[in-house]
């Protein structure tokens, strides 16, 4: 009789772990049986909404022709697809990038007809540098360009293209090395002063065109980094900024009252050689008022005036001096 009470124990266990899933089911009133199983079944994961092709932002049929401007747009700053702040991560009014229509605008009917039509800005001698320049204002605004307008470059319709390369990996006027020759395509002049014996080291690279001038604009004279010629230089050659307790005048006024910075002949980059620099304004009685010349070489008298540095071969401390008796800079 025990064995009979369980096996039929066990029977109705086995009987009872079978009937869960059927009885797990919930009881949905005015739902037919034929509808159960769709109930318990899972919800179906429904598929992402269809993004667009890369072949439907604008921008990517120019590569078909421009391969190489493309190319070297996309690894360019410009062609940060991931940074909002550039043309190819510029969301436009459909959520696409923009891409080459942030700059060159609407290129639709250049895409029919490439050759007889242009797009809505092309950036060609033909185009006005202020059509040119609207689209880099469009992003490029305030900071170190808020003097644009108004600015020398500005008033001679010089585009930002002109100086600007965007469809490149770096931007030659950017690099410190390459900058100069940018600059030098206009300012010709300055260029043969850095050819000459003494001069700033741009042709080694140590220092570009940026390095003392805003090519944007400033509030100083000839587009200086600072308001005027003495805290400019003062940014690099901070031993002459004083203040001393003697100063030289001339030094105090204007460094380029005797320097020419961008290069002369005379060491350093002196506007004429000494004594003769410096008897442009001292004309006192004595030697400063002497008439030098290659009759005072050595063995005759006065040669110290004549040969290494001049005058500074005993007026040491030229720029100001804060010793005591430093009155005539030599000490």
């Amino acid at each position: 009789m025990q064995s009979f009470f369980s096996f039929f124990r066990l029977f109705a266990c086995t009987a009872a772990f079978f009937a869960l899933p059927v009885l797990a089911q919930p009881v949905i009133p005015g739902v037919l049986s034929s509808e159960k199983a769709a109930v318990s079944a899972p919800a179906a994961v429904s598929a992402p909404a269809p993004t667009a092709s890369p072949a439907e932002e604008p921008g990517i049929e120019c590569a078909t022709c421009h391969k190489e401007q493309f190319d070297n747009m996309a690894v360019s700053r410009h062609g940060a697809s991931g940074d909002a702040r550039t043309p190819w991560g510029k969301a436009g009014k459909e959520g696409r990038n923009e891409m080459c229509t942030a700059c060159h605008g609407k290129a639709d009917e250049h895409m029919e007809d490439p050759i007889e039509k242009k797009p809505e800005t092309s950036f060609n001698k033909k185009t006005k540098a202020e059509d040119k320049n609207k689209p880099c204002a469009s992003c490029h605004v305030g900071g170190n360009r808020m003097h644009w307008s108004g600015s020398p470059h500005e008033s001679s319709r010089t585009a930002c293209s002109d100086c600007h390369k965007v469809h490149i990996k770096k931007d030659p006027v950017l690099v410190m090395e390459t900058q100069p020759g940018v600059c030098f395509t206009c300012h010709k002049d300055v260029r043969s002063h850095t050819m000459r014996v003494s001069s700033h080291p741009l042709r080694s690279g140590q220092m570009g065109c940026t390095s003392c001038h805003q090519p944007h604009g400033t509030v100083g004279d000839s587009l200086l980094i600072k308001n005027t010629v003495n805290e400019t230089c003062y940014t690099c050659h901070a031993d002459k900024r004083g203040p001393f307790l003697w100063e030289h005048p001339p030094a105090r006024d204007e460094c380029t009252n005797c320097h020419q910075p961008h290069g002369t002949n005379n060491a350093p980059m002196l506007q004429v050689r000494t004594p003769y620099l410096c008897q442009q304004c001292h004309m006192a009685v004595q030697h400063p008022s002497a008439v030098y010349s290659g009759n005072n070489l050595p063995p005759n008298a006065a040669g110290d005036k004549i040969l290494a540095q001049g005058c500074p071969n005993c007026h040491v401390k030229i720029h100001g001096s804060n010793h005591p008796s430093g009155v005539r800079f030599m000490r």
